[in-house]
């Protein structure tokens, strides 16, 4: 057996390598391809809320840390430092868009979201919303693509704020943000007002 030596995967381990990593703004985890260490006990649950071992992540800074070395690779998601990549379950969108805010109006109009993790995105061509339905209840899931394959669920209050300003187009009920129409439902389905 060579010298090298194997840990096993823990949130401290992956917080202290990335910190080594050391770059300003978000790292090129994308370029990285370090070896598969295994799975970590670390759940993303459905309303953002980031866990450890089955207890909640109370430090911000640390989630925050955590969401900048995020990658989704296939179904998959990883934690992924220059020296290794840790699996994670989520349980839905890694990120909840928490609010944002509206400048211009109709085509023209541009629809920047924060998230809980405090990224800021603007919705556009790069950065499309999206509503999934559920096939049984009919309720919608709205998302914004945040980055690499990573999106924020649309918060409920923010989704109602955005049904508020949405407009028709092109038989769709939606929002314009960044040049691009995004639909949310067809406009036929609209219940009578």
């Amino acid at each position: 057996m060579s010298g090298e030596k194997i840990t096993t995967p823990s949130a401290e381990n992956i917080a202290a390598s990335a910190k080594a990593a050391g770059a300003k703004g978000l790292p090129p985890v994308h370029l990285w391809d370090p070896p598969f260490c295994g799975d970590l006990d670390m759940r993303i649950m459905r309303d953002g809320t980031w866990f450890y071992q089955g207890t909640p992540i109370g430090r911000p800074g640390l989630v925050r840390l955590f969401s900048t070395i995020l990658r989704k690779d296939g179904a998959k998601y990883f934690l992924v430092t220059p020296v290794e990549k840790v699996g994670i379950t989520v349980e839905d969108a890694p990120f909840v868009a928490i609010d944002f805010e509206t400048a211009g109006s109709g085509a023209a109009q541009s629809l920047a979201f924060e998230t809980n993790v405090g990224d800021t995105v603007r919705a556009g061509p790069d950065n499309p919303i999206r509503v999934v339905r559920d096939a049984e209840t009919g309720e919608p899931s709205p998302y914004v693509m945040v980055r690499n394959d990573l999106e924020a669920l649309i918060d409920r209050k923010s989704f109602y704020r955005l049904v508020e300003i949405g407009t028709h187009h092109d038989g769709w009920f939606g929002l314009w943000s960044g040049g691009s129409f995004f639909g949310i439902i067809p406009s036929d389905e609209l219940p009578e007002a």
